[in-house]
């Protein structure tokens, strides 16, 4: 028997934020990606409770294979956030079970696309070493929409994850990072837990050099959400507040 693909299918970047009325996922999903989440019936998900919500939006536009209740969703174990020591990897080949046995699998982060700062990486690199096909499909991302709003360098740019939470800790990094920027002209993106947002800009404005350009991206694809692209000296100057319920993504480049 043949094995199986996994089809790595993109969410939304609303995170449900609009409860029992949320836009039509048309909107930001291609319909061949919608489709194809319909009729999967193995899912590997980050969030379970999300996964179902998003798979109900789904059936409005696309229905479902099989009843909701039915489909087989399994949660990927949760990596520790921040830290610069790679976490121990744990075994994932069960996970991938339905599509050795011939079934095609759907992987589905919380928000965007799956593997990209997201823990599904790993599921992916074990579907490769088990020989299974691995199948992108079109969506949105986070990172890559903000850094082409940013107008920072979109030729060289980094993804350094989530930083530190402990203020010194977190101020010796952003240091790090902006001589490296200098350095390599080099755009770094971080992302934050949405309630930590105003924290993590607060670091950015005081630690990053005055030139530095500094970007925020937040909420975007949702009604009303922006970009402001400006030097860290302008951003003292106007300071903004940023929501603690929506996404947004942090970019920088020294000058």
């Amino acid at each position: 028997m043949s094995a199986g693909r996994l089809f790595l299918v993109p969410n939304t970047l609303d995170l449900g934020s609009f409860g029992d009325n949320p836009p039509a996922l048309g909107d930001t999903l291609p319909h061949a990606a919608i489709a194809t989440a319909a009729r999967l019936e193995h899912w590997v998900v980050e969030n379970a409770k999300s996964a179902r919500a998003f798979l109900k939006r789904v059936d409005v536009v696309s229905p479902l294979a099989r009843p909701l209740q039915s489909l087989q969703l399994t949660e990927l174990p949760r990596p520790p956030k921040g830290g610069r020591q790679p976490a121990p990897v744990p075994d994932l080949r069960p996970l991938l079970a339905p599509a050795l046995a011939g079934a095609d699998v759907g992987l589905l982060s919380e928000a965007g696309l799956p593997g990209v700062a997201d823990p599904g990486a790993a599921l992916v690199l074990a579907a490769h070493q088990a020989g299974i096909a691995v199948v992108p499909l079109s969506g949105p991302s986070s990172l890559t929409l903000a850094l082409a709003a940013s107008g920072l360098n979109g030729q060289s740019f980094a993804f350094v994850g989530y930083l530190p939470q402990e203020a010194t800790e977190r101020a010796q990094r952003l240091r790090e990072l902006e001589q490296h920027s200098r350095k390599w002209r080099q755009t770094q993106l971080a992302i934050e837990t949405p309630y930590r947002n105003a924290a993590l800009l607060a670091a950015l404005v005081e630690h990053l050099h005055a030139d530095t350009w500094l970007s925020v991206s937040c909420g975007l694809t949702l009604a009303g959400g922006h970009t402001r692209t400006e030097r860290v000296v302008q951003w003292r100057k106007r300071p903004a507040a940023l929501p603690s319920d929506v996404p947004a993504v942090f970019a920088w480049l020294a000058a």
